[in-house]
């Protein structure tokens, strides 16, 4: 595993005894350094923006630890009581997060990452067009009966998402109330904050849960088209619909954080700041990636082809390809039809043959290169 220290320079903290000073940073969710070279900029002028004034105490903590911390909480769903000890204390991280999500820190995290990731890409900072979608979860014992309700549909009961992506999928916005809110009467706050943070969108996507009232409404108070992209009848199990994946997919990329599966957070704000926190490190990551010219490939996304092998020997071949992937628990039938063998049950014969020899390991159906051998 990639371990990444502080710099002696950033080590940032001046309380007495806190073990963020020297910290390994040894957790998955950790910022990488590049990731930080991204993010830093973008998180000191967002905190200079929010600041009153000149004065203020200066932070004590180190920010790159607070931000890990707020990650870690985000990405593995602990308590906050529950957080590693060396991480800043518990107390001062929620304390960061309570003040920052009040004053939209976030929010305005968000806005900036989005941007740079659209002119990246070679769109406009900012969008012209979004699409809407909502998301009922399960509340824990902790969110109050004021804030919570039963999704009859769904048959869930507990908090309900609102959120509103551009077309890259990236969030704009979210709105958290209880479950038992419709979709359209929780899309008209949702998108009268829409188009109070961005004046250039004129066009929102979004299913059939939001036709009637809402269309009409928003076109006459907020000067804004909801385009209804309908399901046909023929259809018949999943179809990916054209504007409507692309919001599905950012529920995906949202619920890959575990504190987004179940909602925890007293008051919905905190809820929405978790949400915000969630896509912040997700377009972090994105924008490394893109910075270190690495290819765009997600966590569950098809591995890189495998060069063609080079040796005319057919067992060498196999262990081309078995060095090429070691990680991978090969089948013979895939062996076959990269190599195009027709004749599987011989080729079967000779893996098996090449196992007892030592020439590649066999676990039962599945095969392994030489490497697994001081497993």
């Amino acid at each position: 595993m990639t371990v990444y220290r502080f710099p002696a320079a950033s080590a940032g903290c001046v309380v007495p005894g806190c073990l963020c000073r020297d910290r390994v940073r040894s957790y998955p969710s950790d910022l990488t350094d590049e990731q930080w070279r991204v993010l830093r900029p973008e998180a000191e002028a967002v905190m200079a923006e929010l600041r009153r004034g000149p004065g203020g105490a200066p932070m004590r903590h180190d920010l790159r630890a607070v931000l890990d911390a707020i990650g870690y909480v985000t990405r593995y769903g602990i308590e906050w009581r529950a957080m590693p000890v060396d991480f800043p204390p518990w107390p001062a991280v929620y304390a960061f997060f309570e003040r920052w999500s009040a004053r939209g820190m976030p929010q305005r995290l968000v806005d900036r990452l989005r941007g740079r990731i659209r002119v990246a890409a070679g769109r406009k900072e900012t969008p012209t067009a979004a699409v809407i979608d909502a998301q009922s979860v399960k509340a824990a014992e902790t969110v109050g009966p004021a804030t919570c309700g039963y999704d009859g549909g769904k048959k869930i009961k507990g908090q309900k998402r609102h959120i509103a992506v551009d077309t890259l999928g990236l969030l704009i916005c979210v709105i958290v109330t209880a479950a038992s809110v419709q979709d359209r009467d929780g899309a008209a706050p949702l998108l009268a904050r829409l188009t109070e943070k961005f004046s250039t969108i004129s066009l929102v996507w979004a299913d059939g849960g939001y036709a009637g009232r809402l269309v009409t409404w928003t076109k006459k108070v907020l000067a804004c088209t909801v385009e209804i992209v309908k399901r046909s009848d023929d259809m018949k199990g999943f179809v990916v619909l054209p504007r409507r994946w692309v919001v599905e997919r950012s529920f995906a990329w949202l619920m890959r954080h575990r504190r987004l599966v179940r909602c925890y957070e007293r008051k919905p704000e905190h809820h929405e700041a978790m949400v915000l926190w969630a896509a912040a490190h997700q377009m972090t990551r994105r924008l490394a990636r893109d910075l270190a010219g690495l290819p765009a490939h997600g966590r569950w996304s098809d591995p890189p082809p495998l060069p063609a092998p080079t040796s005319p020997d057919r067992r060498d071949k196999v262990l081309e390809l078995m060095a090429a992937q070691p990680w991978r628990a090969w089948k013979g039938t895939e062996l076959a039809a990269i190599l195009g063998i027709h004749n599987v049950n011989s080729f079967r014969v000779q893996l098996s043959q090449w196992s007892h020899q030592g020439h590649i390991n066999k676990i039962g159906p599945a095969l392994y290169g030489p490497a697994l051998k001081h497993l």
